[in-house]
């Protein structure tokens, strides 16, 4: 009696959890090439089932475990049945820190036919908190970006006290993360290592100039290291100029989950009934071809979509930083911009210096915060300047910093509220400066007339640099008095809306975004920028690794680099090659070139004027890396794989090393291509072996070239272009 009775209710249990399968919400989120797939359990509770290379076949879902108690929640919350980290975590009115989300709702909104978005609704039964979780697919360029939308109706406000972008589980044998670290001048050392129980945080705490030693994005790989040419990786990145933190949690048995957001640190959020509070973007892309397809579709992702102007045209130019530093005058300035037009570039770039009266702007202890231009350097101010750049045939942009301020400076004279500062304590400068507190709306009204009143005064500046060079000390805001948690979120909410309204006033205004150098690169700010510094360090040889780094997430078009003086020992060829990979520029007095060198430099500028639609534009290859080789290979591939560029240098070979030949990619195997070397010094002829030859694509890819050197610092620009 006793195991017929069993019988029955194994049988009884088995039909309900069926029933309940059968019932259970499928929401499947797709690109061409990924599948994202959420479940409801039987506790109608959501759940990640899969992540990973697109199913073919639809009935192949069913087939999908029907998670319930697993680990996997789509949005994890805190207090419950899960011991590991959340995605959320609530203190609600009452003093209770438990919150259970369950499955309410789920709609598509398709924007066009390669773009759609997701948004799911989850609930709790017993608190009045709705989380809204937002997906959006990009098809062709296999991204899909995630954010969530946290509010309530409890009778008093709660506290958020955690509150991530995202949260995604792979269950793999192995998990490697790749990191990107490092500090000013030596941005984006890659550097990995494999992840065993327990977390791996990646995080910044700097308010401002936020990704200073912490870079806003990883490589994961699966199952194996990220590598270049194979293998499944993820890449992901936060769409947050602040602090922002990424959790890498390997669990008891074995899954990995990976949280990505805001970092909560002092950042406790006060939400009030009605308020919505939105997350940043987290976006990801999954390759099953390694990091160079997962960058590509970054690449293309980002002009299409992400960047300030992403199809539009980027502009040369000459900048006068590393020539005068702070020492110029209207005459100085005007020869300069002459030497711009004879050089070739587009438009003369008048860097730091320019601004301060009553504490004139001689150096980095005065000056910043005061923008009304020196009466000793320049009498006849900007306006003067916009009209010589004219005459010279040449755009004018200028550069500003108008987050910051020095104490010497007649804006903390007069405001001295404005300015995010101990009130009793002894204060910590940073660069011999403070941050504005952009969470008061006077400050953000003070910031963006920065650049309403040059534009007013200009309408013809053709750029602006915007700088960025201290992160966040003496942390309090004199503006949000008891509430100095929200002041790091806040602050950078009222970054945001500067940058939004300058936007909208000046749309068409092309800008760069840096932050002593390329401490700011995330892809919501480039929203509003049309390009980012990646480094103040010009070293070449530096720079090829600082480039391979950010290359991994950003297109060229989006990367400035200059030719400057930084490294003495290295030809003006070396130098401008380097640069030629990315939106090229000049920093350098043209009286210290030859002749020689001064021909070779507007005809690189020729050059690149001519490719950049392949280079700015193309398909990016990294063939040879930097950090695994003595010589490195990138090449750009242009639309219709007509037009072709590599982009190869011989670092520090060894002696007597055997040098390999370099694989093309991305190259129609059936086409001809003439293989021809460009950006030659004057008088020098190509001794490289294929130069002038035509070759097939099929060819180029399975054979080669063989562009490598035995010579220290010597590179090459290899056009190849269809017949």
């Amino acid at each position: 009696m006793k195991k017929h009775f069993v019988l029955l209710f194994l049988s009884m249990l088995f039909m309900q959890v069926k029933a309940v399968s059968d019932n259970s919400k499928f929401i499947r989120i797709s690109t061409d090439e990924t599948d994202l797939l959420l479940r409801t359990g039987s506790n109608e509770r959501l759940y990640q089932v899969y992540l990973g290379p697109k199913l073919l076949q639809k009935s192949d879902l069913a087939n999908l475990p029907a998670f319930n108690i697993d680990g996997k929640e789509a949005y994890q919350t805190s207090g419950a049945e899960d011991y590991f980290e959340s995605a959320l975590a609530i203190t609600h009115a009452d003093g209770n820190m438990t919150t259970i989300l369950k499955y309410v709702s789920s709609e598509v909104k398709k924007q066009d036919e390669n773009v759609s978005e997701t948004i799911i609704t989850l609930k709790d039964e017993v608190y009045p908190i709705t989380v809204k979780l937002h997906y959006v697919t990009y098809g062709k360029e296999n991204i899909i970006k995630s954010w969530s939308e946290i509010s309530h109706s409890e009778r008093k406000p709660i506290i958020l006290n955690r509150y991530a972008s995202s949260m995604l589980y792979f269950e793999n044998p192995a998990y490697f993360l790749t990191e990107f670290s490092g500090d000013w001048a030596k941005e984006v050392n890659m550097s990995t290592q494999e992840l065993k129980f327990g977390k791996k945080i990646l995080e910044t705490k700097l308010g401002s100039r936020a990704g200073m030693h912490t870079s806003p994005f990883f490589e994961l790989g699966l199952g194996q290291p990220a590598s270049e040419h194979q293998g499944d990786v993820v890449l992901g990145t936060i769409g947050w100029t602040g602090n922002f933190r990424f959790t890498f949690e390997v669990d008891n048995v074995g899954n990995l989950r990976v949280s990505s957001g805001i970092n909560p640190y002092a950042s406790s959020y006060e939400l009030k009934p009605g308020e919505i509070f939105t997350t940043p973007e987290f976006i990801f892309t999954f390759s099953q071809e390694g990091t160079g397809k997962a960058s590509r579709n970054f690449h293309s992702w980002a002009r299409n979509y992400q960047l300030k102007d992403g199809k539009g045209d980027r502009l040369t130019l000459l900048n006068n930083w590393e020539n005068t530093s702070f020492n110029f005058n209207e005459e100085i300035l005007s020869d300069l911009m002459k030497e711009a037009k004879h050089l070739g570039v587009d438009m003369f770039l008048l860097d730091d210096g320019w601004f301060g009266n009553k504490y004139p702007r001689n150096d980095d202890h005065a000056g910043l915060g005061d923008w009304e231009a020196m009466h000793k350097k320049l009498p006849h101010g900007i306006p003067f300047l916009v009209n010589a750049a004219k005459e010279a045939g040449v755009k004018f942009g200028i550069w500003i910093e108008p987050e910051m301020v020095n104490p010497k400076s007649e804006l903390f004279e007069k405001h001295p509220d404005w300015v995010i500062h101990q009130p009793n304590r002894e204060t910590y400068y940073f660069r011999n400066q403070l941050v504005l507190d952009l969470s008061n709306p006077k400050v953000q009204d003070f910031v963006f007339d920065v650049v309403d009143k040059i534009m007013k005064e200009n309408p013809e500046v053709a750029f602006f640099k915007w700088d960025c060079n201290s992160p966040i000390t003496n942390i309090y805001s004199p503006y949000l008095k008891e509430k100095q948690n929200q002041l790091y979120i806040n602050h950078v909410r009222g970054i945001y809306n500067v940058f939004n309204r300058v936007k909208e006033k000046y749309p068409n205004i092309p800008m760069m975004l840096c932050s002593g150098g390329g401490a700011r690169c995330d892809y919501e700010a480039l929203k509003y920028f049309t390009e980012f510094w990646p480094s103040d360090n010009t070293d070449p040889i530096e720079r090829l690794y600082i480039q391979w780094g950010f290359s991994q997430f950003f297109p060229s078009k989006a990367m400035c680099a200059h030719v400057t003086s930084w490294n003495r020992n290295t030809s003006i060829k070396f130098r401008t090659d380097v640069a030629m990979m990315c939106k090229l520029g000049f920093d350098i007095g043209l009286k210290d070139l030859n002749a020689d060198e001064l021909a070779y430099c507007q005809n690189a500028v020729a050059n690149f004027k001519r490719l950049k639609g392949t280079i700015l534009d193309g398909d990016q290859y990294r063939l040879v890396s930097p950090y695994e080789t003595n010589h490195t290979a990138i090449m750009y591939v242009g639309q219709g794989q007509d037009k072709a560029v590599l982009y190869t240098f011989d670092i520090n070979p060894r002696y007597q090393e055997k040098l390999f030949p370099v694989k093309l990619q991305g190259l129609d195997p059936q086409k001809k291509y003439k293989v021809e070397e460009i950006n030659l010094m004057t008088g020098r002829k190509s001794n490289l072996k294929e130069n002038g030859r035509t070759l097939s694509g099929d060819y180029l890819m399975k054979v080669g070239l063989h562009p490598f050197t035995s010579n220290r610092t010597n590179s090459r620009i290899i056009e190849i272009t269809a017949e």
